[in-house]
């Protein structure tokens, strides 16, 4: 995969929920070819919902953002999942954000994230983070 970008469910969030950070999300993702492990569906959905939960948006709004995203480009990637478990055990960090390190690194791609626990595992993988 050259010149892919893992893109984690944050960052389609808040360009589907105009979020601050989306002009800064387009631009660093510009030129790329979106990839992310193929839990990121699921992923978005339950942030949507917990979203609702939390009444920062209403359940409209979340069907909104969810349609948003399903527009966004993206090849869904296996990730190898028992280096997943270690890279999760080792970090002590959930399993589904260490899909997307593994992605990043079986790749050699760039992770593009807004979590910054992330951001700090994917620095200590020696994994590209664009911020």
């Amino acid at each position: 995969m050259d010149n892919n970008l893992i893109a984690d469910a944050s960052t389609f969030l808040a360009v589907a929920l105009e979020q601050p950070e989306k002009d800064l999300i387009i631009q660093l993702s510009e030129g790329y070819f979106l990839g992310a492990p193929e839990i990121i569906h699921y992923e978005i959905s339950n942030a949507l919902i917990a979203m609702i939960r939390r009444k920062k948006i209403n359940f409209i709004q979340a069907k909104e953002a969810y349609q948003i995203t399903q527009r966004i480009t993206v090849k869904l990637l296996k990730p190898h999942l028992e280096t997943s478990l270690e890279i999760a055990y080792q970090h002590h960090i959930y399993a589904y954000d260490a899909f997307y390190l593994q992605c990043a690194l079986q790749f050699h791609s760039p992770l593009l994230t807004l979590d910054k626990n992330m951001q700090r595992v994917a620095k200590q993988l020696s994994i590209q983070v664009l911020e």
